[in-house]
C-alpha cells in the first residue's frame, strides 16, 4: 500500500485541496511539508501526538518535514478553539519553550542535512515592517471572508481582539515565506486551521501566479488530535517530568472502548493487517487492545525500557493487587504540612489526582477515593505527617493509583 492510501486507511485525512496531485507528490517522496507548533508551554502534549506521528510516517516515505515553531505567531496567539484571549508570553519564555520542543521532536523526526528542518517563524515575522506588510499582502485578504472563518465566528460574541484577528494573516504569510525560501510545497494542520491554511495557499497563488499555486498543496489532518490529552488534572504531556511514563501508559490504557481501535490505527506503527484483525475483538479482548496501544505509544515517546516498566507496574497493581516500585510517586516536604498534618483534598491536588480542591471534594463525596485500601468519606479528613514514613497509596476510581511519601 502506498503511503497516501495508508494515511487514508488510518483515518488521518479529512480534507485536501488537490487530492491527485497530493497523492502523487507524497507517494514519490517529493513533498516538503510543514506543520506548525505554537510554543504555548514548555512541553508538547498528546494533542500534538498525531502530527508528530504523521511527520514520522511521511519522512519514512522519503518526504521532508519542516517543524515550524511559532516563535512569532506565539506572540499573538491563535484564537482557534478559544473562548478567551491567550495569555501574553515574554520573548524569553517563548524561546525556552521552543528549545524544549526540539528535544522532544527529535524522538520522532530525524533532523539534519537533507533531513527534517526545525524553523522558527520569528525569523521573518519579527522583522516585518507593518506598512510593508499591509502593502504586500493586505490586499489579498477579504475581511468579510475572514469573519466567516469558524475560528473567528466563535469569538465574535465575546469579543475578538485586533491582535488575534491578525493571526490568519501571519499563518498565511508563513506558508508564503516557506514556499519561497525553503521550497515548502505542502502544509498540514487540524480542521480548525483550514481557513488559515487556505489563506496561505491563496496568498501564494495571488502573489506568485497560478504556476506557483500548482505546486502549493494544502492537506488537512483529522481533528481527533485536538480532542486528545485532557484529564481531570490537566494535559497529558510528553515530558516525563510533567507526565510520568506510568501515567502516560495509564492514560492510553484507560481510553474508551469505542476509541481504542481508532487510536491504534491513527497513532501506532503496527501493520494495518494486524489492526484489522483487532477490529473483531470484543469484551475482554478490548483490554488487550488497550494494553497494546498503551505499550506502543509509551515506547514511542519514552523508549521501550520505560514502556516495559510502566506495563509491569500496571500488571502488578491491577492484576496482582499489589504495589510496584514504578508506581507514580509524589514526595512531600515538611512545608506541605501544617502542624504536621495535611488535608486529603490538598494531598490529592499535590499528587495530581485532581486539578483543584473543589474537584477533589467531589471525588471524595462520590466515593471515588481510597487511601491504603480504606474509602475516604470525609473531605475534611486530615492525615498525620508520621503516617507517610513508609508511603501511603491513594486510589482514584478503579484504575488510578498513586503513592505519596515523605
Amino acid at each position: 500500500m502506498k503511503i497516501y492510501d495508508e494515511l487514508k486507511a488510518r483515518g488521518l485525512l479529512a480534507q485536501v485541496t488537490s487530492e491527485q496531485e497530493i497523492a502523487e507528490m507524497i507517494n514519490e517522496g517529493k513533498a516538503t511539508f510543514y506543520i506548525g507548533f505554537d510554543p504555548t508551554a514548555d512541553s508538547l502534549h498528546v494533542g500534538h501526538f498525531m502530527a508528530l506521528c504523521l511527520m514520522k510516517r511521511l519522512q519514512m516515505a522519503g518526504n521532508r518535514p519542516i517543524a515550524l515553531i511559532g516563535g512569532g505567531t506565539g506572540m499573538i496567539g491563535d484564537p482557534s478553539g478559544r473562548t478567551d484571549m491567550r495569555s501574553m508570553m515574554t520573548v524569553e519564555t517563548i524561546q525556552h519553550n521552543c528549545d524544549c520542543f526540539k528535544k522532544q521532536m527529535e524522538r520522532f523526526i530525524a533532523f539534519g542535512e537533507g533531513k527534517a528542518m526545525m524553523i522558527n517563524n520569528a525569523e521573518w515575522l519579527t522583522k516585518l515592517n507593518y506598512i510593508e506588510l499591509l502593502r504586500e499582502v493586505g490586499s489579498c485578504f477579504s475581511v468579510n471572508h475572514m469573519l466567516r472563518a469558524e475560528c473567528y465566528k466563535q469569538r465574535m460574541e465575546k469579543g475578538l481582539s485586533f491582535l488575534e484577528f491578525n493571526y490568519m494573516i501571519m499563518q498565511s504569510y508563513d506558508f508564503y515565506y516557506l514556499f519561497q525560501h525553503y521550497g515548502c510545497n505542502m502544509q498540514f494542520g487540524g480542521n480548525d486551521q483550514w481557513s488559515n491554511m487556505l489563506g496561505g495557499t491563496e496568498l501564494i497563488r495571488r502573489k506568485l501566479g497560478k504556476d506557483a499555486h500548482a505546486m502549493t498543496i494544502t492537506l488537512l489532518l483529522n481533528s481527533e488530535g485536538k480532542k486528545m490529552g485532557k484529564t481531570a488534572a490537566g494535559a497529558v504531556w510528553l515530558d516525563p517530568d510533567k507526565t510520568s511514563p506510568y501515567d502516560f501508559y495509564q492514560y492510553w490504557r484507560n481510553v474508551d472502548d469505542a476509541d481504542v481501535l481508532k487510536c491504534i490505527r491513527m497513532l501506532t506503527f503496527l501493520p494495518l493487517e494486524q489492526i484489522d484483525e483487532m477490529d473483531q475483538w470484543e469484551g475482554a479482548e478490548l483490554n488487550r487492545a488497550k494494553e497494546v496501544l498503551a505499550y506502543e505509544l509509551t515506547s514511542l515517546v519514552h523508549g521501550s525500557e520505560e514502556a516495559d516498566k510502566a506495563q509491569s507496574a500496571a500488571k502488578a497493581i491491577f492484576v496482582g493487587g499489589g504495589s510496584d516500585e514504578n508506581m507514580p510517586t509524589t514526595t512531600l516536604a515538611d512545608a506541605d504540612f501544617t502542624d504536621r498534618t495535611i488535608g486529603v483534598l490538598t494531598l490529592m491536588v499535590k499528587c495530581g489526582l485532581a486539578a483543584s480542591n473543589g474537584e477533589a471534594r467531589k471525588l471524595v463525596q462520590g466515593g471515588g477515593v481510597t487511601i491504603d485500601g480504606e474509602k475516604i468519606t470525609d473531605f475534611k479528613m486530615m492525615l498525620d505527617q508520621d503516617s507517610f514514613q513508609n508511603g501511603r497509596i491513594l486510589k482514584k476510581g478503579k484504575k488510578t493509583f498513586h503513592k505519596a511519601v515523605l
